[in-house]
Parts: C-alpha cells; structure tokens; sequence
C-alpha cells in the first residue's frame, strides 16, 4: 500500500492533534495510554510522528483522538 504525501506531510490532522493534546495538558505518553485503553495501539513515538505529520493517521484512529481530546473530526481535519 502506498502512503501519499499532502504538502509534505502524511497527515493533515498532526498540528491540531498537538494543539488539543496541549489544551487537555496531556503528555504524548498518557494520550498513547488513553488510545490504547480505547483499543487503538499507538505507542508514545507514533504519537510524536503524528503530530510531526510523518505518521499516517487511519480513520478510526481519527475518530479516537477526537472522543479523547473532545474535539470533532472536522476540527481535526482543519474543517472547522
């Protein structure tokens, strides 16, 4: 499977991932625990990757850290 690039990056979500995980004052390693209770397994580096935009970011990963970072998806996406 090939991953493509959007402006350089993965993903799209990586800058607002960081921006919402600030927000809630969480570290990279207690998001990766909380992705990882809600069964998505995202270690703390894969955390750090998609903030930098160099880890693609799957739909239900999307879905996950909107229910934990309470934000939408749009906003994720830079929608909203």
């Amino acid at each position: 499977m090939k991953i493509y690039d959007f402006n350089g990056k993965k993903n799209i979500c990586g800058d607002r991932v960081h921006e919402a995980r600030c927000r809630q004052r969480l570290t990279q390693s207690a998001l990766s625990a909380q992705l990882q209770v809600a069964g998505i397994n995202i270690e703390r580096d894969s955390v750090s990757r998609i903030e930098i935009g160099t880890r693609f970011v799957a739909d239900y990963e999307l879905r996950a850290l909107s229910k934990i970072l309470k934000v939408s998806v749009n906003w994720l996406l830079g929608l909203e």
